[in-house]
């Protein structure tokens, strides 16, 4: 074999393992965009005068319906939120029972993506009055059969927004761990030749 022959075949195999570096970070990157909370009404950390009658999340893709969950927790530990939540696309909403106490409240939402991924967290707003009709249902029951906490004061801090929360494991480490598997077989092969 010549030398030109030989840098040819270097060449083309630098060129194809550059080539898969990067389709394996454009994979990465294309797998790990999931579903992302991009909006809340009211907004996070709002004040408002009185309890809205419905909030909603809105999210950068499609999400299923079957599987969206959202709560509104007022500052008494009771559930504010009126019956199951629905879902307009990217756009997931639930009604709000009126007469709520002043005070910050919490939503907690979980939604399924349409490509499968699980979104999840949380966000909060604050009412500043208290009409006085309305009730609120009783707060839920967890598995363990306890009844859920409910803070002492009517009056909680503002809860910060918890960034969504992801259950799966990034998928750009595996990609590049393959690519330095192939770069490192390609080096060796070239150099075996040599």
């Amino acid at each position: 074999m010549t030398a030109i022959p030989r840098a040819r075949h270097a060449l083309t195999l630098v060129l194809l393992v550059l080539g898969l570096i990067a389709g394996g970070f454009g994979f990465a990157a294309t797998a790990g965009a999931h579903a992302a909370l991009i909006g809340s009404d009211p907004a996070d950390g709002a004040e408002l005068a009185q309890q809205p009658t419905r909030i909603s999340a809105t999210f950068n893709e499609p999400m299923q319906p079957q599987f969206a969950a959202m709560t509104v927790i007022g500052p008494d530990g009771a559930l504010w939120s009126d019956g199951e939540p629905t879902v307009d696309g990217a756009v997931i909403s639930v009604a709000v029972r009126s007469g709520g106490p002043a005070g910050t409240y919490t939503v907690n939402y979980r939604a399924t993506s349409a490509d499968g991924h699980v979104v999840k967290g949380s966000w909060g707003y604050r009412v500043l009055t208290a009409p006085q009709t309305g009730t609120a249902a009783k707060p839920r029951v967890q598995t363990g059969g306890a009844p859920a906490a409910t803070p002492e004061t009517t009056a909680t801090p503002a809860v910060p927004a918890a960034a969504p929360e992801s259950d799966e494991m990034p998928v750009w480490p595996f990609v590049a761990g393959v690519t330095v598997i192939v770069a490192a077989g390609a080096l060796w092969a070239v150099r075996r030749r040599s």
